[in-house]
């Protein structure tokens, strides 16, 4: 399966007419990951087995009536998943499990979607290069001697390597469209208050958002 094009629509379209499975297209996506982060470090933990179950799960039930359906989909690591490391790139919150899903990821889930894992980012999102990760930092996919911008770098680059299909990030002062500018992807800044933050470690709680990154302007809407 070529992954180079494939956009959150088209991944949808597919999918609904069998022409893969969710299984299928999740494998593909773990599969860049396997081939591609090691020299891009995008990202900082991949749930291979529990996306591939949740793959399944859709596959079996036939479900796939919305948009984000079966989509793969990367998670910025300052967004609570529940009973996962949220670390917000820092040795402070290494060991750190979230009891709670934000509200992003229970809308996620409840659309179906498939969580592949999560994303690096300059630590507790305050940075603009995603070098300062105390996790190491990511590469730029298009030149891996150049930074992927921040602080949602490794959201961004993970689209970018085609290794999910669309990303969540977070934004307080340009850290999805810049990242997004870098890596040359889509990423879009929600007007404060129309996303909710609950579940989001804050930087800045009357500026923070969080938005997505993806391959164009149609997936993100």
């Amino acid at each position: 399966m070529n992954l180079n094009e494939l956009t959150i629509k088209e991944a949808g379209e597919g999918l609904r007419h069998k022409k893969f499975s969710a299984k299928e297209l999740t494998s593909a996506c773990l599969s860049e990951i396997q081939s591609r982060d090691p020299e891009l470090h995008a990202y900082l933990e991949v749930y291979s087995e529990e996306a591939l179950r949740a793959a399944e799960r859709i596959d079996e039930n036939n479900a796939f009536n919305f948009p984000l359906s079966g989509i793969p989909v990367a998670v910025k690591d300052v967004i609570m998943i529940k009973d996962r490391r949220c670390t917000a790139g820092s040795k402070i919150l290494e060991n750190y499990q979230a009891s709670y899903d934000a509200t992003v990821i229970e809308k996620l889930k409840a659309q179906g979607a498939i969580i592949l894992g999560k994303t690096n980012l300059d630590e507790f999102a305050m940075g603009s290069s995603t070098e300062n990760s105390a996790f190491g930092p990511t590469r730029n996919p298009h030149d891996p001697s150049r930074v992927p911008g921040g602080s949602s770098g490794g959201s961004a680059a993970a689209v970018a390597a085609h290794m999910t299909i669309a990303a969540l990030g977070s934004d307080t002062g340009g850290s999805i469209p810049q990242p997004a500018a870098l890596c040359g992807v889509v990423g879009f800044k929600p007007t404060y208050g129309r996303v909710s933050r609950h579940g989001l470690i804050a930087m800045s709680s009357s500026l923070d958002q969080i938005g997505p990154l993806t391959k164009n302007v149609y997936d993100v809407a």
